[in-house]
């Protein structure tokens, strides 16, 4: 396949982002006591390979070009979020829960799924089925330590595990296809019940770690940007569509009432609620403040400026085009994020500075 590059102008000293990159995992010490373990549930932003080995769909080249230097299952050119926060506990990167050659979830699996959502109940790999795939690895995985099978979760492990809930783009995006603003505003609490019942459920089992991200700035995404019809008037001051972004919002501040709703009813759970939205807005907002360019422009995809996305030639497929690797942009694809911009926003929620209440990343694996 013939792939063309766009030329970029690299600046003469290494940028933040790229500073960033090298040095996270050897800055960010891990503070751990004992022994890491997450189990995270989601979608496309934090999926290591769940897609890939769930429905045999692999995603090609150039997918994982920067870190793994081959596609590795992530809709990313690198690493994801959860890769750097994983990183910055010393332990490894999560297996997909649905891995079947040589898995090792010694520190924890992964269930999040590409495309996945809170609704509808019951359709693979929703949120309830993630949850339910968990419920069984809960059972099931002291059964077979007492029988002596290795790399698997021990009792004492799942009560002390994180367990990170970082779902709902897919929802919101979903629903703006069929759906006026008023009726998407309407379904959001059906989204949040979703997530009330998945974090009731892992608590009902022991869990008592909750790291709840909100969803980002839809309206900032080159896909939506490309795809939907507007007025002058639909668009803030940085050129995202202001109605996705509002739901998004919407969707956050319920998601932060459900959350201090559940700290009250849940005495002997840590509830920690991360603002996604302001750690991306703020990217994507202020990019030449972290040396990125073109904010709203995909990395990989067609059309040139001023968004590089066309929903018939997406990246990977035939036509597409790539910016340069290690450049400055923040979008991948138009939906998904550059591994540049990951690791800055995984440096802003080790930070602290982000989440409700203040909570290293650590805290759970040093109490």
């Amino acid at each position: 396949m013939a792939v063309k590059e766009r030329g970029i102008v690299l600046f003469p000293f290494l940028t933040f982002h790229v500073i960033l990159c090298l040095t996270l995992p050897s800055y960010v010490h891990s503070q751990c006591s004992k022994n890491p373990v997450i189990f995270n549930f989601g979608d496309s932003n934090s999926d290591t390979g769940g897609l890939t080995d769930g429905l045999g769909f692999s995603f090609g080249p150039p997918n994982g070009r920067t870190y793994f230097h081959q596609p590795s299952g992530r809709l990313c050119d690198g690493r994801l979020i959860i890769d750097f926060l994983c990183e910055s506990l010393n332990t490894s990167q999560l297996t997909p829960y649905l891995e079947s050659l040589g898995p090792n979830f010694t520190n924890g699996a992964n269930f999040a799924v590409s495309g996945s959502s809170t609704l509808p109940r019951y359709s693979p790999f929703n949120l309830d089925v993630q949850v339910l795939q968990f419920l069984r690895f809960r059972v099931r995985s002291p059964e077979l330590i007492k029988k002596g099978y290795k790399d698997l979760v021990s009792e004492e492990n799942f009560k002390n595990a994180l367990y990170i809930i970082d779902i709902g783009q897919n929802d919101l995006a979903g629903s703006f296809t069929s759906l006026s603003y008023a009726q998407v505003i309407e379904k959001i609490p059906s989204f949040i019940t979703e997530i009330k019942y998945a974090i009731w459920g892992i608590h009902q089992h022991g869990g008592k770690n909750f790291w709840v991200h909100n969803t980002g700035p839809l309206g900032c995404l080159p896909q939506k940007l490309a795809t939907t019809a507007k007025n002058a008037s639909d668009f803030d001051e940085y050129g995202c569509i202001k109605s996705f972004n509002d739901a998004a919002k919407t969707f956050n501040e319920e998601l932060q009432v459900l959350c201090e709703e559940l700290r009250s009813q849940m005495k002997d759970a840590t509830i920690v609620y991360l603002d996604m939205f302001a750690i991306k807005y703020d990217l994507i907002t202020n990019s030449a403040k972290y040396g990125f360019e073109s904010p709203l422009m995909a990395c990989c995809g067609y059309g040139g400026p001023p968004y590089n996305y066309n929903p018939n030639i997406s990246c990977g497929l035939n036509g597409y085009n790539v910016c340069k690797e290690g450049s400055q942009y923040i979008s991948w694809d138009g939906v998904h994020y550059t591994e540049a911009a990951n690791s800055v926003f995984a440096s802003k929620i080790l930070s602290t500075n982000y989440s409700i209440p203040p909570t290293k990343f650590d805290y759970f694996c040093n109490t």
